[in-house]
């Protein structure tokens, strides 16, 4: 079963409020659309088909009743009730999620979906995709969410290239290499996730940035990187501010070398 990073969930109050600081960095930042049926929002970031998606609530009662889609419930729990944005989650994209919900099932979790969900486009054009959400009865360790597009990766792919939304970004032709997790014990949550998905890890090091343990676990498009704080630093005080999360973006290409934090997130340009 082959996986790939397909987008990193950022909540954020007001998604139009991330373009302005994004572009001044250099970046490529447009208005994605709604989901009317969700009350949802977003703007996005495009680096090929990974990206980054700043997620806003529209409409707060329609958002609450929709306890099955995970994401709905965390943004309400996260954004509405306790006002924290950043980084929340992260999506990866699969061809199977059927195949994979029944896999997830047999491995002892508690799987909602898959659920159909669509975006209305800003030119009025309607984005389809499913979703699923596996959880840990006892919340063992978070997981991500997975999606799998109407549209095959190709006719995406030419599609955002027509939109200007692939290739656009100021600063060239950056590539998100990597997303960084802050977990509180790494070596569970590094053996949960490669033998729960059969993904590959790196060997350990240590992130003087952000001082922490990590490793990264290999995902196509942009990997995964895992980091245990060993003493005070970003990661520690994202550790102790709101648990385990995603928390950094890792940007190549970008002709510059920069650790800053922006958005209620850190962002390392290599």
């Amino acid at each position: 079963m082959d996986f790939f990073f397909d987008h990193l969930v950022w909540f954020f109050k007001k998604p139009e409020q991330a373009i302005l600081p994004l572009k001044q960095r250099g970046l490529h930042i447009v208005k994605g659309g709604r989901h009317e049926s969700w009350g949802t929002y977003n703007t996005l970031t495009y680096f090929g088909l990974s990206y980054v998606e700043f997620l806003g609530i529209e409409n707060l009662s329609i958002a609450e009743k929709h306890s099955e889609n995970r994401l709905i419930t965390q943004i309400v729990e996260q954004l509405a009730k306790e006002s924290r944005e950043g980084p929340a989650t992260i999506a990866i994209r699969t061809n199977q999620i059927e195949e994979l919900a029944s896999k997830l099932k047999a491995e002892g979790l508690t799987v909602y979906g898959p659920l159909t969900g669509e975006r209305v486009r800003a030119d009025g054009q309607v984005i389809r995709w499913s979703t699923l959400y596996p959880e840990y009865v006892e919340n063992k360790v978070p997981l991500p969410f997975f999606i799998e597009w109407e549209k095959s990766d190709e006719e995406r792919h030419l599609e955002l290239e027509d939109q200007r939304l692939i290739g656009s970004h100021v600063l060239g032709q950056p590539k998100l290499e990597s997303v960084g997790l802050v977990v509180n014990n790494l070596d569970n949550t590094i053996e949960i996730w490669t033998k729960l998905f059969g993904l590959k890890q790196s060997e350990e090091y240590i992130d003087t940035e952000i001082n922490a343990r990590c490793r990264i676990v290999k995902l196509n498009g942009t990997n995964l990187l895992f980091c245990t704080p060993i003493g005070d630093g970003p990661a520690a005080k994202v550790l102790k501010e709101k648990g385990e999360t995603p928390f950094l973006v890792n940007l190549t290409d970008t002709n510059q070398s920069h650790f800053f934090e922006m958005l209620d997130g850190y962002w390392r340009f290599q």
